[in-house]
């Protein structure tokens, strides 16, 4: 993002420490899934228009769908997906154009082909509801997704991500007309992927703790998108594809789900109104109401699963 929607305040970091320890459920594992073994286990599905989709599944029993953000991947709720597979079955897919999943140049990405790609791949999987998960990007299409097919989702989980009134935020302008440009990738991923300082600079500032991000982290989010000609032209589609606000149309529709819905919201986000949290418990009918998580960011999803463990496990009771 530009440097300019990432001015880093100082913040509590220890609170927060604490609050995601007090969060967590007993017997919650200390730690994620590394690298390697996300890798490990990582699946693919070939859907129709020769597109495979990547994805990482763990637990049983009901299935819930985790959905991530832009430029990140399925990666991003290992720790989730650690701390819930004992009440689920936790599936976190690399969305079109992301991660390890492979799509043909000239696939559309559009939030609405993304959506219906979700569709399809519950239904090669052989699953008709679930339980939806999602964040930043991820959150729009959840929300998409509830709109469209609203007997297949049982729960929405959203953190901080696309409002109707604030979609895209205007944090994202500058990389939409990058990406307009065709430098998106050459200007915004490959300059962090090769150094570590500038990365924490810029896509660090999204986490609430800079350092969070690792040489491992950028591999695991950044390599995937850097490692061809079409991979980079297909993140500046991507990005041109979240221009677009998909969101408002879709308004009446969700305003009748019938799925109860939570909001999990971090206070220092610099990307997403914070109102927008407001909006979203005021949308949905069976909203359970808002959580703020103090001087978090917006990718601290990652940083703190275990408040989003204990915030699904009450939404999914």
């Amino acid at each position: 993002m530009d440097r300019r929607h990432f001015l880093y305040g100082a913040v509590t970091l220890s609170a927060l420490a604490a609050t995601a320890q007090e969060s967590s459920h007993p017997g919650s594992p200390p730690t994620a899934m590394t690298a390697r073994e996300f890798r490990a286990r990582r699946k693919f599905i070939e859907l129709s228009q020769s597109r495979r989709i990547a994805y990482v599944e763990k637990g049983r029993g009901p299935t819930a769908l985790f959905l991530h953000g832009l430029p990140l991947n399925g990666y991003q709720w290992r720790g989730a997906l650690e701390r819930l597979s004992a009440v689920r079955r936790c599936i976190a897919p690399d969305l079109m154009g992301a991660g390890s999943s492979d799509i043909p140049e000239g696939t559309d990405q559009t939030p609405e082909a993304q959506v219906a790609m979700l569709a399809a791949f519950l239904d090669a999987l052989n699953i008709h509801s679930v339980d939806l998960v999602g964040s930043d990007s991820g959150g729009c299409f959840a929300q998409l997704f509830a709109a469209r097919y609203p007997k297949r989702v049982r729960s929405l989980l959203l953190t901080n991500c696309d409002a109707a009134p604030d979609s895209p935020p205007p944090a994202l302008l500058p990389l939409i007309a990058d990406a307009h440009a065709g430098v998106a990738a050459e200007k915004w991923i490959i300059p962090l992927l090769n150094d570590l300082a500038v990365a924490r600079q810029g896509l660090g500032q999204a986490y609430t703790n800079p350092n969070t991000l690792t040489h491992e982290l950028l591999e695991a989010y950044l390599r995937p998108i850097a490692q061809s000609p079409l991979r980079r032209k297909q993140y500046d589609q991507a990005l041109i594809a979240l221009e677009k606000n998909v969101l408002q149309p879709v308004e009446t529709q969700l305003r009748q789900l019938e799925a109860p819905v939570r909001v999990l919201w971090g206070t220092a986000d610099t990307i997403f109104k914070p109102d927008s949290a407001d909006y979203l418990n005021r949308l949905f009918p069976r909203s359970t109401g808002i959580r703020r998580i103090d001087g978090a960011k917006l990718f601290w999803p990652e940083e703190f699963p275990d408040i989003v463990a204990e915030e699904a496990r009450k939404l999914w009771s």
